[in-house]
């Protein structure tokens, strides 16, 4: 397999210190409060981060923090550096720094206050596929950043870029009609893995994967309707071996004031690999637990945990190392994704990447910024998800396939997750 070439940009090492003579220009209250930036790139979503105030010479930025990241494939990089009567020669990198709070207390409203902009343009050097530091240090930002002979607002911050290059996945059909699994690279597209969804109220006692399937009764049978269960998802290779799989775990039901799976009670599957040192015997790698919220809007959200070696009574809740935690939009779809470096919507706090070994699971190290992402589509729309993995996670085949099986499941969660007064899709409703 061949990879498709992209490259981080990351920004990090973000300080803001104010010399004395230029906080005479900054509000007084704006200065005591916490201080925030929008991080802005042509063709991508804001993104904003704290930026902490250094108060002391002898303090300085922490130079392992990062603020954010944009990955960049050959096609953003073309129209960022492409020119046109619309648009500027270059696009440029924007870091706009806000003090104070915006909104009201006690009837005085207030407004966050721009203390000054850092611009950096994109250049020929983005598109050369090595690492490189754009920008790291102080630069002086505000109203006096052309005036060298009066002191102002100094922003520290570090810009760099490196190459990130990923294999690019898709599934050619719904994850229901249990699809083929192609690598894209360019106009090619080859065959990799088949995809097997089986919907079954009991496990067959020949089954390798039983002891990970809820058991069954004819009790809970009569509610099949109040509940979906013994779903399962089984990842092939081009010479028919199972290489992953994900199984349904914790039944998908709802809520007793609601027909939603609610965030208290979620749904969760398992992430299994072969294991290695036995015949038809599966390892848990991760545990996938899914349920809807209205907030305003539909989401489905996803919370996904690795499983330590030898966790295998994970089946239930509350074990493994949290990696991600993710709200997709049920009308429009979105990204789950495992990635470091980046900010959660959902407000859980994750392990640091910089703690070593914290993210290393059956050889998959999780640390060091992306990992995978995972495209889905919402629910009124037909879903083939797209899956970009980072090459460094991938040392034969067989490594991508379990994180097809996450793939799979979290596609197979926007399902599991409809509101239970509605019918489930053709394939789903018919799979067993």
């Amino acid at each position: 397999m061949d990879p498709q070439p992209f490259v981080r940009l990351s920004i990090g090492s973000l300080g803001l210190r104010v010399p004395i003579a230029a906080s005479k220009a900054v509000r007084s209250d704006a200065l005591s409060s916490p201080c925030t930036c929008e991080i802005r790139l042509r063709g991508f979503p804001m993104q904003v981060a704290p930026v902490p105030l250094i108060n002391s010479p002898e303090e300085g930025p922490d130079p392992h923090s990062f603020a954010a990241s944009f990955y960049l494939e050959e096609s953003n990089l073309r129209a960022l550096l492409s020119h046109s009567c619309f648009q500027a020669a270059n696009a440029h990198l924007e870091i706009a720094v806000f003090s104070g709070r915006e909104g009201g207390h006690c009837g005085i409203s207030s407004r966050k206050q721009q203390i000054g902009a850092f611009k950096l343009q994109a250049g020929s050097e983005w598109t050369e596929g090595k690492a490189v530091s754009l920008h790291n240090g102080w630069t002086v930002i505000g109203k006096n950043k052309h005036d060298g002979s009066k002191p102002g607002v100094e922003l520290h911050v570090r810009v760099r870029l490196d190459p990130d290059p990923r294999f690019v996945f898709q599934f050619e059909g719904e994850t229901t009609s249990s699809p083929q699994i192609v690598h894209l690279q360019g106009n090619s597209r080859q065959p990799i893995f088949s995809c097997k969804f089986l919907r079954e109220r009991r496990a067959s006692q020949s089954d390798p994967l039983s002891s990970y399937w809820p058991t069954s009764s004819s009790s809970e049978q009569e509610n099949e309707r109040r509940e979906r269960k013994g779903w399962r998802v089984m990842i092939h290779d081009l010479s028919g071996s199972v290489v992953a799989a994900a199984s349904m775990v914790t039944p998908f039901v709802p809520s007793a004031d609601c027909d939603r799976v609610a965030r208290s009670n979620p749904g969760a599957w398992l992430i299994l690999h072969p294991d290695p040192g036995g015949i038809d015997t599966w390892r848990p790698w991760g545990r996938l637990e899914a349920w809807r919220e209205r907030n305003g809007k539909d989401s489905i959200g996803c919370r996904f945990h690795l499983i330590e070696e030898g966790g295998c009574s994970l089946a239930v809740a509350g074990g493994g190392v949290l990696v991600s935690e993710i709200l997709i939009s049920a009308e429009k779809g979105g990204e789950f994704f495992i990635d470091t470096t980046r900010q959660t919507p959902v407000p859980t706090p994750l392990p640091s990447p910089q703690s070593s070994g914290d993210f290393v699971y059956y050889g998959h190290d999780m640390s060091g910024g992306f990992v995978m992402n995972c495209h889905i589509q919402g629910e009124s729309r037909s879903s083939k998800p797209v899956v970009h993995l980072a090459t460094r996670h991938v040392k034969c085949v067989e490594d991508a396939a379990i994180f097809m099986a996450l793939a799979a499941a979290v596609d197979l969660s926007r399902e599991a997750c409809r509101p239970f007064r509605r019918r489930l899709r053709h394939h789903t409703s018919n799979s067993f």
